[in-house]
C-alpha cells in the first residue's frame, strides 16, 4: 500500500463514517445563544406585567412590614385591614389601610399566642391545628378588623400585634379563652405532641 494512500477506518464495516448534518451543527452552536439571549430579554422584562401575581407575593412585603411597624404610632392606635387570608391559627395575611398613603401587605401574627402548626408531628395536632385555623377564620369574620399594638417579627415579611374585631376586642385573648392556642412571649417553642402528652 502507498503511503499517500487514504486509510478508510470504516473499511470493511459496510458503514459509512458518521457525518453531521450542517443543519445539525448550526443548531447546536446556536444553542448556547439562544439561551443567553433568552435569559437578558427575561432579565429586561417586568415579572409583574407577565406574571400576575396577587399582591402578597410582592416582592416589596418585607419593605411594607417595616413601613408598617414604624408607622403604627402608639400602642393603642387601632389601624382597620381587610383580611386576604388565614394562614393558620395565628397568623393572616392582611392589607393594612394607612392615610394618607397606599395600601400596604403584610403577614399578621398574633401577639401571646402559639396555635398549634399545620405542619404537624403527630395527628393531635394536625386536629388542633385545623379547629384553631377554623376559629381564627370565624374571629376574622366578624368583620371591622383592626391591628394596634403592632411591632416588629422575628421573621421578615411579618409583623406581631394585637388584633380586634367588631365583637371580639382581643382575638388573642378569645382563642386562648376557647383552648385552641397556649401563651407565648418569644423564646423556645416546645412541640405540641409532647405538650398534649402531659
Amino acid at each position: 500500500m502507498s503511503p499517500y494512500e487514504r486509510i478508510n477506518a470504516y473499511r470493511g464495516t459496510g458503514r459509512p463514517p458518521f457525518r453531521r448534518s450542517p443543519w445539525g451543527r448550526r443548531v447546536s452552536a446556536a444553542l448556547p445563544w439562544v439561551f443567553v439571549l433568552g435569559i437578558a430579554v427575561g432579565s429586561t422584562l417586568p415579572i409583574r406585567q407577565w406574571v400576575h401575581l396577587p399582591p402578597h407575593w410582592s416582592l416589596g412585603r418585607s419593605r411594607d412590614t417595616d413601613v408598617i411597624w414604624q408607622r403604627a404610632g402608639a400602642p393603642d392606635i387601632r389601624h382597620n385591614v381587610d383580611v386576604i387570608r388565614t394562614i393558620d391559627g395565628d397568623t393572616f395575611e392582611a392589607r393594612v389601610h394607612f392615610s394618607p398613603g397606599p395600601d400596604l401587605y403584610t403577614r399578621v401574627r398574633l401577639r401571646g399566642i402559639d396555635a398549634p402548626e399545620l405542619k404537624a408531628s403527630c395527628a393531635r395536632e394536625l386536629q388542633m391545628a385545623q379547629a384553631a385555623t377554623v376559629a381564627l377564620r370565624d374571629l376574622l369574620g366578624q368583620g371591622d378588623v383592626a391591628i394596634y399594638n403592632v411591632g416588629p417579627d422575628k421573621y421578615q415579611g411579618r409583623v406581631v400585634a394585637d388584633v380586634a374585631t367588631r365583637k371580639t376586642d382581643n382575638v388573642s385573648a378569645a382563642l386562648l379563652a376557647a383552648g385552641h392556642a397556649r401563651a407565648y412571649n418569644g423564646g423556645h417553642r416546645f412541640g405540641w405532641c409532647g405538650y398534649f402528652a402531659r
